[in-house]
């Protein structure tokens, strides 16, 4: 009989997962927000602010000051929106593209080397478990 689903347990351990995945890229060390709208941008396209602040989470004045620093930083910048001419549209550029890729990489690489060290059963289990993760993702996307 399979074990019953101890979503607390499972709660504990996405949460420690995530925090250790985050910090697992030693190359641009960028807040979670700021990484965030990066992983947004190359993932969802170009948005507005608006849309920037509800999905981060954050205030309006905290997303337009990220939006500032990346745009310095040469990773982001705004266009005008061809649907309204009053808006703006947060677009990511090569370079926020070539640091969201290099961090899934280097991620890539340490968990490659992480999971060599599990045992084979281990390994197996987590494989097991990937179709029903993924469908936890799109779950919460609907």
């Amino acid at each position: 009989m399979p074990p019953e689903l101890n979503v607390a347990e499972l709660t504990a351990v996405f949460e420690d997962f995530t925090r250790m995945a985050i910090r697992l890229p030693e190359a641009q060390r960028l807040s979670f927000t700021t990484l965030s709208v990066l992983h947004t941008l190359a993932h969802g396209g170009p948005c507005r602010l608006t849309a920037l602040t509800a999905s981060e989470q954050v205030t309006q004045s905290a997303i337009t000051q990220i939006v500032i620093k990346l745009e310095r930083d040469g990773l982001v910048e705004r266009r005008p929106d061809p649907s309204d001419g009053r808006g703006v549209l947060v677009h990511i550029t090569e370079a926020g593209t070539a640091v969201v890729d290099g961090r899934r990489a280097e991620r890539k690489a340490r968990l490659a080397e992480l999971t060599g060290r599990l045992t084979p059963a281990e390994r197996a289990a987590i494989a097991a478990a990937m179709p029903a993760l993924a469908r936890l993702v799109e779950l919460d996307r609907r």
